[in-house]
């Protein structure tokens, strides 16, 4: 069990590692646009500002988490744990797309669970 938590736990690290290079990196193209459900290139490019903070505090996520692995201290892993759940919650009802709790929160409601067996 412990190898099957560790494994999810990554999987949340590597998740936030890749929103911090859509949002940092590559927030004004296709792909991204459509991945995001932005409602225009011209929206995209208005905000792509924002989207670099936001995509800097995933770093910060990914960071404390793969930290708290690495020192193997449980209960900064849970907190993190609790953290990105909280985010994926908001910003699945502050945004209306349901697909965000999905991408974000489940893993880490996963791992959460999977952490306290």
């Amino acid at each position: 069990m412990k190898t099957l938590a560790f494994i999810f736990t990554i999987i949340v690290a590597l998740e936030h590692i890749y929103f911090l290079i859509l949002e940092m990196f590559f927030w004004t193209k296709p792909k991204t646009i459509k991945a995001f459900g932005i409602k225009s290139a011209t929206f995209a490019e208005e905000t792509k500002v924002l989207a670099a903070n936001q995509g800097l505090y995933n770093g910060f996520i990914a960071s404390g988490v793969l930290l708290a692995l690495l020192i193997e201290n449980q209960d900064f892993i849970l907190f993190f744990l609790v953290c990105v759940t909280i985010a994926g919650i908001y910003g699945s009802y502050s945004t209306k797309q349901i697909k965000l709790f999905y991408v974000q929160s489940i893993p880490a409601i996963i791992a959460l669970i999977l952490n306290l067996i």
